[in-house]
């Protein structure tokens, strides 16, 4: 396998996993959410006059959609950091690698050394 296309499979898995994470924090996000926000809704409801003027759906769109965008985008943050990381030490031994052995660590090398080192894992 050349080191473009295990870039190309690392990458899709990535995303794959990404799209998992976001979705599970979504639901999860959405049901703790939902239960917060059923109760500033009875208190919105009460006290501002344009949300009571709102119809059901439209205020139940907004709280479970509320849950679900925010959890999945906090979700997706850490992982993205996380990821960062990951790659970032994941590199730095990558370069002292390679100049170890007199090599210059350009981008096509540490993916060379990269394709070497996780075939011999």
């Amino acid at each position: 396998m050349s080191s473009s296309s295990a870039t190309r499979l690392r990458r899709e898995e990535d995303v794959e996993k990404a799209y998992a994470i976001q979705v599970q924090a979504g639901l999860e996000g959405a049901a703790r959410f939902t239960a917060v926000g059923l109760g500033l809704s009875i208190v919105a409801h009460h006290t501002w006059p344009a949300f009571r003027h709102q119809g059901r759906p439209f205020k139940a769109f907004l709280l479970s959609m509320s849950g679900v965008v925010f959890g999945a985008e906090r979700a997706l943050i850490a992982h993205e950091a996380q990821r960062r990381l990951e790659e970032n030490h994941m590199r730095r031994i990558a370069r002292l690698e390679l100049t170890k052995h007199g090599i210059v660590p350009t981008e096509t090398e540490i993916a060379k050394w990269r394709l070497s080192n996780e075939q011999s894992h």
